[in-house]
């Protein structure tokens, strides 16, 4: 299946423990993306980033870059910041161009099934 995820909003700041250089950046995107879409991505701002003197703490671990509907970029320094939005977007575009030129995987279970088994566990709030 094919996935279309895109940067909305302004990025938010967040100091980091002492100690640590630059601060964590986080960038909403329109939805929760699989792993192999996040992966891509990393692999992607990776390769845009290659070479940059600007980026010397940012931090891009492929596994974590993106949590939930966030991207996350761990050691961002003010003098680097505007260099990053470009090559932001074009990892963005990179991830969404690769997650349509991949095959839809074959399931096991229909959705549909998928739905009723989940629908059997009940968890309460507290």
């Amino acid at each position: 299946m094919s996935e279309h995820y895109e940067i909305i909003g302004g990025a938010r700041g967040e100091p980091r423990a002492a100690g640590c250089v630059g601060v964590r950046v986080r960038v909403r995107l329109t939805g929760c993306p699989s792993r192999r879409w996040s992966q891509a991505l990393g692999g992607r701002l990776a390769t845009e980033l290659a070479g940059h003197a600007a980026v010397g703490h940012l931090q891009i671990n492929i596994n974590e870059i993106v949590q939930g509907d966030q991207i996350v970029l761990e050691g961002v320094e003010s003098s680097e910041a505007p260099a990053l939005a470009q090559p932001l977007q074009r990892a963005v575009d990179g991830a969404n161009e690769a997650a349509r030129g991949e095959p839809d995987r074959e399931r096991n279970v229909t959705q549909r099934e998928a739905d009723a088994i989940a629908s059997q566990i009940s968890v309460h709030e507290p």
